[in-house]
């Protein structure tokens, strides 16, 4: 790409000794800005793409690290409820049996 301009600049200077020559350059330099344009804009869209991507991953590992720690706090939430219940009930066995 950027041998093609080199060249495309070269062409347009060594037909400057003409009238058309400037009509040339006027168009060489139309393309190489053309073509700049086109090779910053793919680039932009390069980087607007890993952009996306970056905040895409972002967002997915946190909504996972969110689950994980609603799954866990329930987790917890029942571990807590079931050892309550648990000494409750042994609890209330232990004063049945000691009481007769």
């Amino acid at each position: 790409m950027k041998l093609g301009i080199l060249l495309a600049i070269m062409y347009g200077v060594l037909v400057t000794a003409n009238v058309r020559g400037v009509i040339v350059v006027g168009a060489v330099v139309v393309v190489v800005i053309v073509v700049v344009v086109i090779e910053v804009g793919a680039v932009v869209e390069v980087v607007v793409k890993i952009v996306v991507v970056v905040v895409v991953v972002i967002v997915v590992v946190v909504a996972v690290v969110v689950v994980v720690v609603v799954v866990v706090v329930v987790v917890v939430v029942v571990v807590v409820v079931v050892v309550v219940v648990v000494v409750v009930v042994v609890v209330v066995v232990v004063v049945v049996v000691t009481s007769q």
